[in-house]
């Protein structure tokens, strides 16, 4: 809305407000600040309607050390869904196709996770169990999102290029491998391909930040971390000549997912506040799954799912512990790999206190994100 007043008053397109990584930075401060300020209301509010979370885990002592966080305030993603819609409706250009798209995603999976955490913390515990949706009921939207995202992404791509430019909306990117301007360097996908690799990225990354949402303030500071690195991208792939310095494809018009990307950021510090140990919210599925989504949902605009790796590598790491977890003992007549997966909970029973283990995991994302920007120069 700020935007659109501000384009309309100042015509020079030189001025401040006109720049992309300048709206990106202010959506940062305002999520900030939306959610420091709205965050003990919210708080207040689950404690009213008793939306607090009893963490129960397939192992004894680990709901030994859970005993104090019994009752946390759970859902504290609206938090977080607050302090990025906000900035995104003053700052982002609303006209822009990618935005449209950005809103589908996080309003979906925020309302999927949403009625997830509700029937699990309302309606199942008043009838004595700990039901929410299935599993297969939540990846049928999943991967229902990541079609629709698919279809109108490359639609969008292939209708809305002008004649004169070089299309990369469905070429994959391949980190350390320099790309020609030409086009000569890129495996160009076809539809049916890009939507199985678009849905298959959502689903994951949803799943993978709703798994490592385990520990007071380790999803939080790794998905803030993760949005730095694809705010960067995400400008970097509609410049209009560092991707072709940079050997990246340029996809016109996604710069302005930058905003969207320093919201999140910034909704992730604030929501830190509160989350950190010992958290006073749990951000719960209605943070987690859109959270995850949208990194996805970028990674696949700014044809970096490749990239997705590197930069989640925190992600990664924790789903392939449960994927390796599940599949070992059940191939094995029930031995485990890991103490217990996700494998933040591995190192916790292995000895380091919680704080330790966060801290240490933020770490490593920052060293995944160095390494992932440091590789677009590599190119």
């Amino acid at each position: 809305m700020l935007f659109h007043l501000m384009d309309y008053l100042i015509a020079d397109p030189r001025y401040a407000y006109g720049s992309v990584l300048f709206r990106a930075t202010v959506a940062m401060l305002i999520a900030f600040f939306v959610v420091l300020q709205s965050g003990p209301r919210i708080i207040r509010w689950l404690i009213k309607k008793k939306i607090g979370d009893n963490p129960e885990f397939d192992h004894a002592e680990l709901n030994r050390m859970a005993i104090g966080k019994a009752h946390t305030p759970t859902m504290g993603g609206i938090i977080i869904m607050l302090g990025m819609l906000v900035p995104m409706l003053l700052l982002a250009d609303l006209r822009n196709f990618y935005i449209h798209m950005a809103f589908m995603c996080l309003l979906w999976l925020a309302a999927l996770g949403g009625i997830d955490d509700w029937l699990k913390l309302t309606v199942a515990r008043r009838s004595g169990t700990r039901a929410g949706l299935r599993t297969w009921e939540k990846l049928i939207f999943q991967l229902a999102l990541g079609v629709v995202l698919a279809v109108f992404i490359y639609r969008y791509g292939r209708h809305n290029v002008s004649p004169t430019e070089v299309s990369y909306f469905n070429v994959l990117s391949i980190p350390f491998i320099k790309g020609d301007p030409n086009l000569n360097w890129g495996f160009k996908l076809a539809m049916p391909l890009f939507m199985i690799i678009t849905v298959l990225v959502i689903a994951f990354t949803s799943n993978a930040v709703n798994l490592t949402d385990g520990m007071d303030g380790l999803a939080g500071g790794c998905v803030a971390q993760v949005g730095f690195v694809f705010m960067v991208l995400a400008y970097l792939a509609g410049h209009e000549w560092l991707p072709g310095y940079l050997r990246l494809p340029r996809i016109p018009l996604a710069e302005e997912l930058a905003v969207v990307c320093g919201a999140m950021v910034g909704a992730c510090l604030g929501f830190l506040w509160y989350n950190c140990h010992p958290a006073q919210v749990f951000m719960g599925d209605t943070g987690s799954l859109p959270l995850g989504g949208l990194i996805g949902y970028v990674a696949v605009v700014t044809r970096q799912e490749l990239m997705l790796f590197i930069v989640g590598g925190i992600f990664v790491i924790e789903a392939a512990s449960v994927i390796l977890q599940v599949g070992y003992f059940k191939l094995s007549g029930g031995k485990r790999i890991f103490r217990v997966a996700p494998i933040h909970h591995h190192f916790h029973l292995g000895g380091w206190t919680e704080t330790q283990v966060v801290t240490r995991f933020w770490l490593l994302a920052a060293i995944f994100a160095a390494f992932a920007l440091a590789t677009v120069k590599l190119r």
